[in-house]
């Protein structure tokens, strides 16, 4: 490293080290990293960092060590946010871990597409403050809708939709248990963990009829839809580090699309929407399961950042 008048590295020595150190490695966004590293080991936001760019680095052993740590393991394709333990969705940060999937930013557009579906099918559950006596009236006239969010992972769908529309009933399920103990703690965080039911259940099969589940009205869902012989040429960050429960889309990718279609009509009650995220592709083979399990007022497409059909609604 450079050094300054004082004799120490400065903070900005450090950032330039380690954004070689990640360019070295083949790290595509080797720069933005080091500073996503660095910002979360110093406990400062982007504008302090900046402002404090010519400060000596801390002679401090162990936080030297711990550099060195996030380094080496960003550099051997460790996802940044594992090793931070968080990521941010919709103006939110949420926990993240090995035992859930990064939420995408694409997803965003997901939890807008629903959000605008359901005020427009609900609009007495619109408003964003929540109050008590709207919510119980609501719940007696049937003015409000029941959201399940199947595979929730992180939680960021099911906590998003709660936070953004407090009056809105949420359910959380999973297949795995630790990515519903973090989706839990995500929704305690963020004050929204007394308004999400959460439950432990493969797709819909907690929900249906024969279940004794009760009626959904919004199902929304980001399930696995790689295909299982394109898993290997995943970015190492995403094959090797983030679980593969979360990935798995069977032969084809449209395993759970095909199962949760199926179990539509097993439901107590077919959802007014229903809003899928899916794989480059798909969205037209996704659509035509949903044509035939029921019959939709529209089923339409919500692009992605890339211009790809990254979104399927369909609504009755």
């Amino acid at each position: 490293m450079n050094r300054n008048g004082s004799g120490a590295a400065t903070l900005r020595d450090a950032w330039n080290q380690g954004t070689a150190s990640l360019e070295r490695a083949g790290i595509e966004e080797a720069a933005a990293d080091a500073e996503l590293l660095l910002l979360h080991l110093l406990g400062k936001s982007k504008a302090e960092l900046l402002r404090d760019w010519r400060e000596p680095w801390p002679g401090d052993a162990e936080l030297a060590a711990a550099w060195e740590t996030m380094l080496r393991r960003r550099a051997s394709g460790e996802p940044v946010q594992y090793i931070v333990g968080s990521q941010g969705f919709f103006g939110r940060e949420f926990e993240v871990s090995p035992a859930v999937l990064i939420p995408r930013p694409e997803t965003e557009l997901l939890a807008e597409a629903v959000l605008a579906a359901g005020d427009r099918l609900w609009p007495h559950a619109s408003g964003a403050s929540g109050r008590t006596e709207r919510m119980e009236a609501g719940r007696t006239s049937g003015a409000v809708p029941h959201v399940l969010d199947v595979g929730t992972g992180s939680g960021a769908l099911a906590v998003t939709l709660a936070a953004e529309r407090p009056a809105w009933r949420v359910t959380a399920s999973d297949l795995s248990a630790d990515a519903l103990a973090l989706a839990g703690r995500n929704a305690e965080r963020l004050g929204a963990g007394e308004r999400i039911r959460f439950v432990r259940g493969d797709l819909l099969e907690p929900f249906l009829a024969a279940a004794g589940g009760e009626p959904i009205d919004i199902l929304v869902s980001n399930p696995p839809y790689i295909r299982t012989d394109e898993l290997a040429g995943l970015q190492r960050e995403v094959r090797d580090y983030e679980p593969r429960l979360a990935l798995d889309g069977g032969d084809d990718g449209l395993a759970p699309y095909r199962r949760m279609a199926g179990q539509l009509g097993q439901l107590p009650r077919l959802p007014r929407v229903v809003a899928w995220e899916v794989g480059a592709g798909q969205a037209e083979d996704v659509a035509e399961l949903l044509r035939a399990a029921a019959e939709w007022a529209e089923i339409r497409y919500v692009q992605d950042y890339a211009g790809i059909r990254r979104h399927v609604l369909a609504v009755r």
